[in-house]
């Protein structure tokens, strides 16, 4: 993510599609979150749980960009201190799509990656099962 000064049509970049959703998501961490985000996690306490150990305050920064982006929402759910819930909004949720896409490049073409839900399981490494109910889960939990 990168500054977010315009130029003369709007854009930080260009108007490419692909440039100004790399300008919200293309830092090695962001999409990590909103993955994590898709499989439940909801506090600030459960999204630093992650396997990839994000620092709290790029973990924090994020969460910042991405509800000023209209990606997240936050509520508070508890007072003194306060504390916020998390969740992604269907803006941000419609990004699972990108998240699946990028998990079958990576389990295509960089040998021994496992998704989260593979990790868990214990399953062997290898490129997975093809079978459409894998895929099926695969659409409900990214990674």
């Amino acid at each position: 993510m990168k500054s977010t000064t315009r130029r003369a049509h709007g854009f930080p970049r260009s108007p490419c599609p692909i440039a100004n959703l790399l300008e919200l998501v293309g830092d090695k961490w962001t999409l990590l979150v909103i993955r994590d985000m898709l499989r439940g996690r909801k506090t600030y306490g459960e999204l630093l749980d992650s396997p990839e150990r994000i620092p709290t305050n790029i973990l924090a920064d994020r969460l910042k960009r991405l509800t000023d982006a209209g990606l997240v929402s936050r509520s508070a759910y508890q007072e003194r201190p306060t504390r916020y819930a998390y969740a992604l909004t269907e803006k941000g949720a419609s990004l699972g799509e990108v998240l699946i896409a990028l998990a079958r490049w990576g389990k295509a073409h960089i040998p021994g990656t496992q998704t989260l839900d593979e990790l868990a399981s214990g399953a062997p490494r290898g490129k997975g099962s093809r079978r459409p109910a894998a895929a099926h889960r695969a659409a409900r939990r990214v990674g």
